[in-house]
């Protein structure tokens, strides 16, 4: 794995930002415009996965940041569950949902990849670099 030196580094965050902003974009677009309620739990949720992938990097531990990886992956399942919603209540077209579901599963797999990748490694953190 390439040296990180920023959370802005990770293709994680850097998919997690990409759907957030989709997710906000197809928000903006009527009928899905008028759900509220949704929009505010699928715009957090997208918005949470990013979040969370940026907290844990910047806690500067392992086993903190495999937690908050953890975590935005939970939200990437919320965002995926909130797709089918606005899926069924025809706030979205089947092709967007579909590019939109992709994106989520493609985010969701590779924070698993990436969680097993420090379950498995020897690098403990940058916050415990001077520590032997």
């Amino acid at each position: 794995m390439a040296t990180i030196q920023r959370f802005e580094d990770l293709e994680v965050w850097r998919i997690a930002r990409e759907l957030a902003l989709d997710i906000y974009n197809e928000t903006l677009i009527a009928p899905f415009s008028k759900d509220f309620e949704l929009i505010g739990q699928i715009r957090k949720s997208s918005g949470s996965a990013m979040d969370n992938i940026s907290e844990g990097f910047e806690r500067g531990g392992k086993k903190e940041f495999i937690q908050f990886l953890g975590i935005a992956k939970g939200s990437a399942g919320e965002v995926r569950s909130q797709l089918y919603r606005a899926l069924d209540r025809k706030h979205i077209t089947q092709e967007k949902f579909d590019i939109l579901i992709e994106k989520v599963i493609t985010l969701s797999k590779k924070l698993s990849r990436l969680i097993t990748y420090f379950k498995n490694s020897e690098y403990k953190g940058f916050k415990f670099k001077d520590q032997p």
